[in-house]
């Protein structure tokens, strides 16, 4: 990537320009060594690298789901799942929505980032993530070294909430099958995921957003390296914690070049 649209993108998440080192650079948080995934949801988390604190046992409410009836979309493809997704009438936002928005990006892609439901504008034009906060995400991806073309984009639910309201539990439970089977097909090496909602629901936890950073969490039967940040959204009410993003992006550059 050229110098001069790093800078642009590094000034859209308000921050300073850098230089990548041959060693680690002074900002950058060093992350612990990864394991093989773990072979079952819940199985010990790999030990925390010399110098750093080994992350405490997760709690009960946020251990990797199992929850969701995997074997519904069992042996689904790319396509065959996406149309069950636009004819889902499994909840009640099948009655409310414009349309599906199924996900997006790269079918290879190394990085999954999971958002929490659509928007207005996502439910609109069928695509997550657009108008300012996409295009915030897409600075933020930028900034890492990675086009929104070679990441995939999907969400925790398919259909929009009324009014954007938060995601109901039983909305989650009949939707988390589809973004299961994504990940199954996908295979990605890190799940980055955007916002408090995003991240409790797909951890089961009520945990706040800040006490979930900067950690190594798993998701699902695969043992997904799973990373939670700030939702583009929040940081463009709140400019201030763009810092805190960028660390988050960071370590998950990190974590991902580990596994």
């Amino acid at each position: 990537m050229n110098s001069q649209l790093r800078q642009e993108y590094l000034a859209a998440l308000g921050l300073k320009s850098w230089t990548l080192r041959n060693g680690p650079t002074p900002e950058a948080a060093p992350a612990p060594a990864l394991a093989a995934a773990p072979a079952l949801v819940g199985a010990p988390a790999p030990a925390a690298a010399p110098g750093l604190a080994a992350a405490p046992p997760p709690a009960a409410t946020s251990a990797a789901p199992s929850v969701t009836p995997l074997a519904r979309e069992a042996g689904v493809d790319w396509t065959d799942l996406r149309a069950r997704v636009a004819a889902c009438v499994r909840c009640g936002l099948s009655a409310t929505r414009t349309q599906t928005v199924f996900g997006v990006g790269n079918l290879h892609a190394d990085w999954l980032i999971v958002g929490e439901a659509p928007g207005a504008e996502e439910d609109r034009r069928g695509e997550p993530f657009v108008g300012r906060a996409g295009q915030l995400l897409n600075a933020m991806l930028h900034a890492v070294g990675l086009a929104r073309e070679q990441v995939y984009i999907a969400n925790v639910l398919k259909c929009r909430p009324p009014g954007n309201r938060d995601p109901g539990a039983s909305e989650v439970a009949e939707c988390l099958p589809y973004l299961e089977r994504q990940i199954a097909l996908l295979k990605p090496k890190i799940m980055l995921a955007v916002g408090r909602i995003a991240a409790q629901n797909l951890l089961h936890t009520d945990k706040t957003l800040g006490s979930l950073r900067q950690q190594v969490h798993r998701f699902g039967a695969l043992g997904v390296p799973l990373i939670v940040t700030y939702h583009p959204a929040y940081l463009l009410r709140t400019p201030t914690d763009k810092r805190k993003a960028w660390e988050d992006l960071k370590f998950a550059r990190e974590v991902c070049s580990r596994v």
